[in-house]
């Protein structure tokens, strides 16, 4: 299907969403890979992998990219050829963007219940008190997008979630809160924005300025 919807993010941020509709023979047709990219999807088993790969190339298709200007450090973080800054998550029917003249983290997440058993692994669970069994669980998957949205823009090894990335509490109706990274003996804060789209959630971190 084209593309699934557009939201702008801030001035010069814009996140793009693909809905996975195309079996995976109709998504190799529509894209151009180069050589790197092509050896990373023939070494991938799984063919939900290769769909959610190959639809980030078609949302590059859309804004006016192809997948030869985009690559990747030696973190495995992806640029753009012409300086402006992207990040990528996809997860299960969807894949998205995030182009900025900023630095800038993406993840996408399905809400699923399991995120509740390990919880405690990554956040502070208190900021899910009085809350409904569903509510908790799409809270947590947020807080779990600020924290891998923030790591996406970093990049750092060692950098743990539960104990680096603090997020102030928030309400889901806000669309919006507040984190901090304190990682070697630094403090650095980000603004976050998020919202639901079906049963997933997309969160997108911006370092503050």
């Amino acid at each position: 299907m084209p593309l699934y919807k557009e939201i702008i993010l801030k001035d010069n941020a814009k996140l793009y969403l693909w809905k996975i509709t195309e079996d995976i023979e109709e998504l190799h047709r529509a894209v151009k890979l180069n050589n790197s990219s092509q050896n990373r999807v023939d070494a991938m088993k799984s063919v939900s992998h290769q769909k959610g790969f190959l639809a980030v190339r078609m949302l590059l298709q859309h804004v006016g990219y192809t997948d030869f200007d985009l690559y990747y450090d030696a973190f495995g973080k992806p640029h753009l050829t012409d300086g402006r800054c992207i990040s990528i998550s996809h997860s299960h029917t969807f894949s998205a963007i995030a182009i900025s003249d900023q630095p800038i983290g993406l993840d996408v997440e399905q809400v699923k219940e399991k995120i509740l058993k390990i919880a405690s692994r990554f956040m502070d669970v208190s900021h899910l008190n009085n809350l409904s069994e569903i509510e908790k669980r799409i809270k947590a998957t947020v807080i779990w997008g600020i924290k891998e949205s923030i790591f996406k823009i970093k990049n750092i090894e060692g950098i743990s979630f539960r104990n680096h990335i603090f997020e102030e509490d928030f309400s889901f109706e806000d669309k919006k809160a507040s984190a901090i990274l304190k990682h070697e003996n630094k403090e650095e804060n980000f603004d976050i924005l998020f919202d639901s789209l079906e049963d997933y959630i997309f969160v997108c971190a911006f370092e503050k300025q």
